[in-house]
């Protein structure tokens, strides 16, 4: 049977409905001085204890490890329709490679070549977690080429777009060219690459 996205986020919600019982049977169980799922029920000399009222701490325990069997199994639902609808996409775009085919070819037509210069990478960065050197050529920079690259902004508006996605982007370094994948993100540092770009003049 087909996954659907629908099915998937049902289960979703019935997830976040048995966090949240969960969460509010621990809270129950904090009431009573603090105990959890494991504390002793039972005074050192063996007799229940008084502090607490044993009936309710048992009977919710019993309801919270019922409910984490249920969450278990949710979440193994919802990690296996997720599978089916990604092996399904998967399964329609090697049917249908035409597309593909297509941008591939306009970028033949195009003729990839360099827009941008990789001026500085800070140590730490995604630009340097993704391979990205100083003096790399910018060939493609998600869906910025030569022929459609305006100014900076373009640059810009894609990286805010594409906040914590990742980029894919074909780099000149001296005569090889290369495919990364920058995933623009916050990082302890500036910005969300952490490299500075500079247009290549044209000649």
């Amino acid at each position: 049977m087909a996954a659907s996205m629908d099915d998937v986020k049902k289960m979703m919600k019935k997830k976040d409905e048995i966090e949240a019982e969960i969460k509010a049977l621990l809270e129950v169980l904090d009431s009573q001085k603090g105990i959890g799922m494991n504390e002793p029920l039972i005074d050192t000399e063996g007799y229940p204890r008084a502090d607490i009222d044993v009936y309710t701490v048992r009977h919710t325990r019993h309801k919270v490890i019922y409910l984490q069997n249920d969450h278990k199994a949710v979440m193994n639902e919802i990690e296996e329709g997720l599978y089916k609808i990604h092996a399904e996409a998967r399964l329609q775009k090697e049917q249908s490679p035409t597309e593909e085919k297509s941008a591939t070819s306009e970028e033949t037509h195009t003729r990839l070549s360099p827009f941008l210069t990789v001026d500085k990478v800070d140590e730490g960065s995604p630009a340097y977690t993704c391979g990205l050197c100083v003096n790399d050529k910018v060939l493609k920079f998600g869906s910025v080429m030569s022929h459609n690259f305006q100014n900076l902004q373009n640059i810009a508006t894609v990286v805010q777009h594409s906040k914590d996605k990742p980029l894919s982007l074909r780099i000149l370094r001296g005569e090889k060219e290369y495919n990364l994948s920058l995933t623009p993100r916050a990082w302890s540092g500036r910005g969300l690459l952490g490299c500075s770009l500079l247009p290549v003049k044209k000649t």
